[in-house]
This record gives C-alpha cells, structure tokens and sequence, in this order.
C-alpha cells in the first residue's frame, strides 16, 4: 500500500460531500446548533462520567490533523485538515473501566454508529470541530463530529451529542440496514456478510 494510493474502489473528487444539499441526509433537515444549550454527554463504561458544555469542549487540549475521507459511496477527498481533540485525549479523562471494550455515539438527528474502543485510539481520530481553519458548517457535523481515517465514512457521525462506552457491540444506523461493522476501507470492507453476495444497485 503506498502512501498516495487510494483504498479499492474509490475514486477522488475535489471536496466532500455536503448533507442535505449535495447529498440526501437521514432526516430533511440538518440539526440546528444553539452553543448555549449543546451538551456532550460521556458516560457508560466509564470512571468519570461528564457532560460538557460547548465552551467547557473547546478548552480541551486539541490538535491539527490532515487525513483523507473515504465515502463507503465509493468517493475519496484528500488532505481533509482537521482541528479537533484526539479521541484518546478524552479516554485519558473518563477513565474507561476493564468493561468497556466499545463506543457508541448518538447524534442529534437520531443517528448512531459504533466502534471497538481500540480503533479510536490511533492519532488521527479526533472528535473534530474544525475543517480547512474554519468551525464546521452544519451541513458537514457542526458542531461536532467523528473523524476515523481508517473507516468508511458513516462510522465518522456527524453532530455528536453522546458518546457511550460499552461492554457489548450495539449495532448502529447503517449497520442494521446492512453495512459492514468493520468498514475497512483498505479492506473494501463495505457490507455486511450476510449482503455481500447480493447484487448491488
């Protein structure tokens, strides 16, 4: 695998794909954001269960991190700069329990995914709230999303509002409707087993 090289059967288009205008979302409308009322809830399979305010997340310690975005759709955008706090900084200050060996996220259109705890360690997953030097448009997660280089796009949710650590793996969104639980981008990892010898439309 080179380092230029795109992940089987992608192919790259120039900037990504905006919910609800370039792109149908999961519901008509993309999730108003109020910084006065927005919380992030951590709690679960946690030592220190937390809520934070919009101002309380942004005075956590955060980092600048260009990666590329691989929809499972089949498009790839390079160099995506991101700005946000490494996920693993946060696992530093809810203390996940021996338990907890997943993550769910719960997003304010009422979407969710989840991730083994050991994918979101790496260093360029971040809980981002920052693109190309500017905050989010809502229309990409604003305030606030999931950025996992190494996965297919719907495991990086948009306009996080809970995180979750679990002992047991809870099928999200798209999983239910037949997508891949790994999403490996480099493994073109893209369905489910049970979908993958169904002709695809």
């Amino acid at each position: 695998m080179k380092k230029d090289q795109l992940p089987p059967g992608q192919h790259e288009i120039p900037s990504l794909l905006r919910w609800n205008i370039d792109h149908p979302g999961i519901v008509p409308q993309n999730p108003k954001f109020d910084p006065d009322r927005w919380t992030l809830t951590v709690d679960g399979e946690v030592r220190t269960k937390l809520k934070f305010s919009w101002n309380e997340f942004l005075k956590l310690p955060s980092i600048d991190s260009v990666s590329d975005f691989h929809c499972v759709e089949g498009w790839s955008v390079r160099g995506c700069k991101w700005h946000g706090v490494q996920f693993k900084t946060l696992v530093q200050i809810v203390k996940p329990m021996d338990s907890a060996r997943y993550v769910s996220f719960g997003c304010s259109d009422g979407y969710t995914t989840s991730l083994d705890l050991d994918d979101l360690l790496g260093d360029d997953v971040l809980l981002a709230y920052m693109l190309d030097g500017k905050f989010l448009e809502e229309s990409l997660g604003k305030p606030l999303r999931l950025v996992v280089p190494k996965k297919y796009a719907y495991k990086s949710a948009m306009w996080i509002e809970r995180i979750t650590f679990t002992k047991i793996k809870e099928l999200g969104y798209w999983e239910k409707r037949g997508y891949s639980d790994e999403a490996d981008v480099w493994k073109n990892d893209r369905f489910a087993d049970k979908f993958r010898s169904m002709p695809q439309t």
